[in-house]
C-alpha cells in the first residue's frame, strides 16, 4: 500500500447536521495528536498512546448500505507502524480489536464499500474483552437506538467515540489498555442541536484495591489485564469532557439529560435502552 493511498479521504463533516459540530480535540494544546481523515469519519490519534483519543463519524440513517464484512485489519500508511497498536497487541489473548467507529456507521452513500474498509485500520481499534455480554450488546447497539429517535434531518446522527486515556491504565505489550470508553451522540431534536453521552466500563469486577492488585499482578507476568464484563452508563456530556480532557464544543450545552440529573452528576447504569433519557424535561 503506498503512503499516499489515503490522501483523498475527506473525513468527518462538521456541518453534517447543519449546526457546526467540530472534531473533539484536546483542550491542552501541548497534547500531541494527528488528525486522520477516512470516508465519512475521522480519527484524532494520540501517537504517545498508540491509540485514538477520539473518533468522529457521520451516519445517514436513510442511506445506510449493507456491505459484507472483511476483517482485513491493517496499519494506516500515513503513520509509522510503531506508532500504532497493531496485531501483536491482540495475538493469542482474549482481547478483541474493538472498533471505535462502528463498522456499520459510515457505510452509506456512494463510497460505502470504501468506508467499510476504512474502519479496519488499527488506528480505529482499541483493546476490549472478547466476552459478549449484555453491557457489550447495549454499547454496540446505541447508534441504532439513537437513529430511531433522531426524527429530524432524515435520521442523521453524528457520533464521537474514544477510550478514556488514563495515566493509570494497565501496561501490556507496549501500550496501556484503556479501562473505560466514551461515546457522545449529536442529532437534531425539535430543530435544535441535541446530545447524549455514555461511558463503557470494562474495569475488573472487583473492589478497588483487589482490582489494582490484579492489574499489577498481570502486568508483572506480562499477561493481559483481567478485564471485567461491560457496564454501560448514560452520563452528563460535561463529564465526558472532564474525563477525557477534550473540547466537545457545543455538545455539553446541548445535553438532553435532565438538568437535575446533570447537576447531581449521576451516572445511570443501563440495563436496557428503556433506561436512556432523551429529553431535558
Amino acid at each position: 500500500m503506498s503512503r499516499d493511498s489515503l490522501a483523498e479521504r475527506k473525513g468527518y463533516n462538521e456541518r453534517f447536521l447543519g449546526p457546526i459540530v467540530p472534531l473533539p480535540l484536546p483542550a491542552d494544546p501541548a497534547t500531541d495528536t494527528v488528525i486522520l481523515p477516512y470516508t465519512n469519519f475521522s480519527v484524532v490519534f494520540r501517537p504517545d498512546r498508540r491509540l485514538a483519543a477520539a473518533t468522529a463519524v457521520t451516519i445517514d440513517g436513510a442511506s445506510l448500505i449493507d456491505v459484507p464484512r472483511n476483517d482485513n485489519w491493517r496499519f494506516d500508511p500515513r503513520l509509522p507502524e510503531d506508532h500504532q497498536a497493531g496485531h501483536p497487541v491482540y495475538k493469542d489473548n482474549p482481547l478483541d480489536k474493538g472498533h471505535l467507529v462502528r463498522r456499520l456507521d459510515p457505510v452509506w452513500g456512494t463510497e460505502a464499500s470504501t468506508a467499510n474498509s476504512d474502519t479496519f485500520h488499527y488506528t480505529n481499534a482499541a483493546p476490549q474483552m472478547d466476552i459478549f455480554n449484555q453491557g457489550k450488546k447495549l454499547w454496540q447497539g446505541l447508534e441504532n437506538f439513537l437513529l430511531d429517535h433522531a426524527e429530524n434531518f432524515d435520521c442523521k446522527l453524528t457520533v464521537f467515540t474514544g477510550p478514556v486515556l488514563e495515566a493509570s491504565d494497565p501496561p501490556y505489550r507496549g501500550i496501556q489498555v484503556p479501562l473505560r470508553f466514551w461515546k457522545v451522540a449529536a442529532f437534531m431534536q425539535d430543530g435544535d442541536l441535541a446530545s447524549t453521552a455514555y461511558v463503557l466500563d470494562q474495569s475488573p469486577d472487583l473492589t478497588k484495591d483487589a482490582a489494582a492488585q490484579a492489574l499489577a499482578k498481570a502486568a508483572r507476568a506480562g499477561d493481559p489485564p483481567p478485564l471485567g464484563a461491560f457496564r454501560t452508563f448514560q452520563v452528563p456530556v460535561p463529564d465526558v469532557a472532564r474525563l477525557t480532557g477534550l473540547d466537545l464544543g457545543p455538545l455539553p450545552a446541548a445535553d438532553r439529560l435532565p438538568t437535575a440529573v446533570r447537576a447531581a452528576q449521576r451516572w445511570t447504569q443501563l440495563e436496557s435502552y428503556d433506561d436512556i433519557t432523551m429529553h431535558t424535561s
